[in-house]
């Protein structure tokens, strides 16, 4: 049997107050700071093996780095293998060779007088085609894009009479380029640059027997070389063989092509370099711009030359058979105004003292030749010198004259 007493302990109840809120221990003190007799830890002793992931980006950015690199070396070398594999192709295969041949004598069966190059492509070989009509108009060679899409829908008008369609197809059976070929003149040159490298394997030769062939083929397909169909290596062979192409057949229908495409690029940086003086033509001033005094040497006076010579686009004047040139009618003081040139020193040369140059010379080349007689010993110290005055001649005829200082001051 349980007994009950009273249970007795220290606690004090006060009754009737407002609980007060519970109050957290307080912080342990903190450390004291070091002093200057107790270093700090140096952060470079510390052991960093355990850090994060974070810390090791810089070498997988390297990684990721050289991958890519590695990724388009590849790519550079794959095609450029191939296109050593296009060399030795034309090199060696004669049927290359003889579709080349074709292909450049029909372009230019018309020796650019009538007639142009039609050039029909889809997809990325249709992107080949509009470069290589620029590059064939710019060298001098006649050429249009024509979409085999659009020829069916009214641009077949494109194709005239006297031209010469050249088709671009990896494959040799792109559809659209078959339904087309029925619609173009039998009687026109057609031309396929294809992988292909004997005509009986080409769906549009066969079709279309007579057409030339021009074999542009890739040593592995393009899934075996970078695990996609992606034209690649491809378009590069045919890009490369379409510019074979331009430049050969411009150089048989023009005797210099340079000329040629300075005309037709005139912009640009490439234009801005053809623009740059290089023959000593380019530097003359010409015959037919130097004004002739009307009076004779003996009669003209140092006053006269100075009024012509400052009316004188060029700064040059003609006497007779003698000229001056701006160099010499600077030097002319006041005593000289009332003086006849012919009793002026140095003023006027007469023509058989002039110095001939061809007008196609180069100038780097007329400036070699000048300085030879300035400084060498051997030459007599009158033949050549700054004032000296060029004949620029075209065969027997002086077309310009120039100062042989301002040939040598020329920087090209």
């Amino acid at each position: 049997m349980v007994e009950h007493h009273p249970v007795h302990n220290s606690e004090v109840y006060l009754l009737g107050l407002t609980p007060r809120p519970e109050v957290p221990p307080p912080s342990p003190p903190s450390p004291s700071t070091a002093r200057e007799s107790e270093p700090s830890s140096s952060i470079e002793d510390l052991d960093l093996d355990d850090v994060g992931d974070e810390f090791k980006e810089p070498l997988e950015a390297d990684t990721l780095a050289k991958q890519r690199v590695s990724g388009a070396v590849h790519v550079l070398n794959t095609e450029a293998v191939a296109l050593r594999n296009l060399t030795q192709l034309y090199k060696t295969d004669a049927t290359a060779g003889q579709g080349f041949n074709d292909a450049v004598g029909a372009i230019i069966r018309h020796n650019g007088k009538r007639g142009k190059l039609v050039i029909i492509g889809v997809g990325k070989s249709g992107h080949i085609g509009k470069k290589l009509v620029a590059s064939f108009n710019s060298l001098g060679v006649q050429a249009t894009f024509l979409h085999p899409t659009e020829a069916l829908h009214g641009d077949l008008g494109k194709i005239g009479s006297h031209d010469t369609v050249l088709f671009i197809t990896f494959s040799g059976k792109t559809s659209e380029l078959l339904l087309l070929l029925p619609h173009i003149d039998v009687t026109l040159p057609v031309i396929v640059l294809t992988s292909h490298t004997q005509p009986d394997e080409c769906e549009l030769i066969r079709q279309r027997p007579g057409t030339i062939l021009l074999p542009a083929p890739i040593h592995e397909s393009e899934t075996v070389s970078f695990g996609v169909s992606a034209p690649t290596t491809s378009t590069t062979v045919a890009l490369a063989l379409g510019d074979a192409l331009a430049v050969v057949a411009s150089q048989e229908l023009h005797s210099t092509v340079a000329p040629v495409f300075a005309k037709n690029h005139p912009g640009g940086a490439i234009g801005q370099a053809f623009r740059r003086p290089r023959q000593i033509r380019d530097l003359a001033v010409l015959m037919h711009e130097i004004p002739i005094c009307s009076k004779s040497s003996n009669d003209a006076t140092g006053a006269d030359i100075l009024r012509w010579g400052y009316n004188s686009r060029s700064g040059w004047v003609l006497v007779g058979d003698a000229i001056t040139s701006p160099r010499r009618i600077n030097r002319l003081d006041t005593d000289h105004m009332t003086i006849p040139v012919s009793s002026i020193p140095d003023l006027m040369v007469e023509r058989g003292e002039w110095i001939s140059i061809h007008a196609d010379t180069m100038i780097s080349q007329a400036a070699e030749w000048l300085r030879g007689p300035l400084i060498s010993p051997d030459y007599d110290e009158a033949a050549c010198n700054e004032d000296s005055i060029l004949a620029i001649t075209d065969g027997v005829e002086i077309i310009g004259v120039l100062e042989a200082g301002q040939l040598l001051d020329h920087q090209e």
